[in-house]
């Protein structure tokens, strides 16, 4: 088993990309390596907190794919694990197609 992954999750949503490009506080220091705002892409890359006592490298990349009506959210990990024994980050993964969905609906709601 390799010690380097890359984790993708995506999820439909009917709002408008620029939503999602609020902040919240995070238990991790980001550096924004890229910002693409006509594609709505966002790199950051974590250099500080709970994810650096797992993982050697960590970037999450935040891109909204808009086709039609339609727009395709898309989370993607590239990282490597500090040893064999840390899981992918299948949780944070979660974390973050949920918080897209959540975001989703307080948005429509007003």
């Amino acid at each position: 088993m390799g010690l380097t992954g890359k984790l993708v999750g995506q999820t439909e949503i009917k709002s408008d990309g620029d939503v999602f490009h609020e902040g919240k506080k995070k238990v991790a220091k980001e550096i924004i390596e890229a910002i693409d705002e006509e594609k709505k892409l966002v790199t950051f890359k974590v250099t500080e907190g709970d994810l650096m006592e797992l993982y050697k490298t960590f970037i999450t990349t935040v891109h909204v794919d808009t086709k039609g009506e339609s727009n395709m959210m898309t989370w993607t990990f590239k990282y490597e694990k500090l040893n064999e024994n840390v899981e992918d980050p299948n949780t944070l993964m979660d974390m973050c197609i949920n918080t897209t969905k959540d975001i989703e609906t307080h948005h429509l709601q007003q």
